[in-house]
């Protein structure tokens, strides 16, 4: 299934045989130009060794090469259909999946299209200056694949608004390049997306936990009824698992950099020598796990429950579950706060599939932070990393308005207050962090802060000039 990459919007969905959708995406991808000029990576750059998905097979799928950045060849891509698909779960279990959008669902379908469309635009925003404070041109290149990947998803959900939802699917592609991340007057839908990425360990951090968030909606989509959003989440899990690669190695060679110091200086604070301490490292561990974790909603929700039921939004691995996949008389247990307690009360199943699809990701993530302990085993160190409790800093569902130590007390204010500075980054902490931020752009040469990769990309060496810049 090659993509016709001729075109001037390279796509495998036979764009030049709808000559008026055609029209509409060329008249909408100068607003992208444009919103990636004004709001894409500052840093100028000749050109960076990219990564171009040119075909949805399983082999060669991608080209490697040096890409003139404004040039990249953005393009809308949905994996290889099954004509024999069949919807595998909810009310329609076991019926045809839909090629064309069913109208009784249209509302929700847009809805949940643009939510993920609004994450896409909003990281690269959010990373928009990283560039000027790289640790090596092996970053920066992966920074650049992030961002432009990015990019492409973001056309992912722009051509379902215009293939499948006229007029008003136009006006939210629009309103995808309006909103900003940040802004006061136009933010972003969802939180974790108007949070700063300062710094390259909040980029670690959010590449790790932020866009493993973005696997785990994915999934859900990916199972839909709706054939064109399954497709097209399946094809872009396929580029997000770089997204991840880059979070887990990234905290990975900043933890090894950090237990080198430490058993070099014999301390248990690398600060001093140039490094990022392990009391800092879990600190901003501790804010972006946490606010990740409100990205999946509340604990009960009966629009995810409705999604479900009508076949719009499955669960992760929906086929690998074992009961009925209706869900219509089974019940889950979900957190509460009773009586000054942290319980469970029995729900029904449906309505707690927000919960379901978290405990997914809780479990994921922890096998990062076993990943970076071992490092720190291995280095002969007793310190570990954790997971702090999923009622910690919460600002959605259940814990929102309460405080939760990362050990899982509920405490008073006085408490919170007296124990934050040692749990949450401090402007202390975010201080040193940004003064170990000095670009090196020289190959072979990383940050002093920040281990180097193991490998380089698609078979290169660490010292290949993986960026050329202006």
């Amino acid at each position: 299934m090659r993509a016709d990459y001729e075109d001037k919007i390279p796509n495998n969905v036979g764009l030049a045989d709808d000559r008026r959708l055609q029209r509409a995406l060329e008249s909408w991808q100068p607003r992208f130009a444009t919103w990636w000029a004004d709001m894409g990576p500052q840093i100028p750059t000749e050109d960076v060794y990219l990564r171009t998905a040119i075909n949805v097979g399983r082999e060669g799928w991608a080209h490697f090469g040096h890409v003139q950045v404004p040039d990249y060849r953005w393009g809308i891509f949905l994996a290889e259909r099954d004509p024999d698909r069949r919807i595998g779960f909810g009310e329609h279990k076991g019926e045809p999946a839909w090629q064309q959008l069913p109208g009784e669902y249209r509302a929700d379908l847009r809805r949940l299209i643009v939510i993920q469309g609004d994450t896409e635009p909003a990281s690269v925003e959010q990373q928009r200056r990283l560039g000027y404070t790289a640790p090596s041109l092996y970053d920066l290149r992966n920074l650049f694949q992030v961002n432009v990947e990015e990019g492409r998803h973001l056309w992912a959900m722009v051509y379902l608004l215009h293939a499948y939802f006229g007029v008003e699917g136009r006006a939210e592609a629009a309103d995808l390049l309006r909103r900003n991340s940040g802004s006061a007057d136009s933010p972003r839908i969802l939180g974790a997306f108007n949070e700063e990425t300062p710094d390259w360990l909040s980029f670690f951090m959010f590449t790790y936990f932020t866009d493993r968030d973005g696997k785990y909606q994915l999934g859900t989509l990916k199972e839909s009824g709706f054939d064109p959003l399954s497709r097209t989440a399946e094809f872009m899990l396929k580029e997000e698992a770089h997204h991840m690669f880059v979070g887990t190695t990234g905290v990975d060679r900043t933890v090894e950099r950090t237990a080198q110091l430490m058993v070099e200086h014999e301390t248990d604070d690398a600060g001093p020598h140039g490094g990022i301490g392990l009391d800092v490292i879990q600190k901003y561990l501790n804010f972006h796990y946490s606010v990740s974790l409100d990205l999946f909603g509340g604990e009960t929700s009966t629009n995810v429950a409705n999604y479900y039921s009508a076949g719009l939004k499955g669960r992760w691995q929906e086929e690998r579950r074992g009961d009925d996949h209706k869900l219509t008389d089974d019940g889950a247990l979900v957190d509460v706060i009773a009586d000054g307690q942290i319980g469970q009360t029995e729900v029904a199943a449906l309505t707690a599939l927000n919960c379901d699809l978290r405990g997914q990701y809780i479990a994921d993530c922890a096998s990062g932070v076993k990943r970076w302990n071992r490092i720190l085993e291995q280095a002969g160190l007793p310190h570990r990393l954790a997971l702090p409790h999923h009622g910690f800093n919460r600002q959605v569902g259940a814990f929102a308005g309460v405080h939760v130590s990362p050990d899982g007390r509920l405490l008073d204010d006085a408490e919170w207050e007296h124990g934050l500075t040692g749990w949450l980054p401090t402007d202390v902490d975010k201080a040193h962090v940004r003064s170990l931020m000095r670009p090196v752009y020289e190959r072979g040469k990383i940050a002093s802060w920040l281990a180097p990769p193991r490998n380089g990309i698609n078979g290169q060496p660490f010292d290949y000039e993986y960026v050329h810049l202006a």
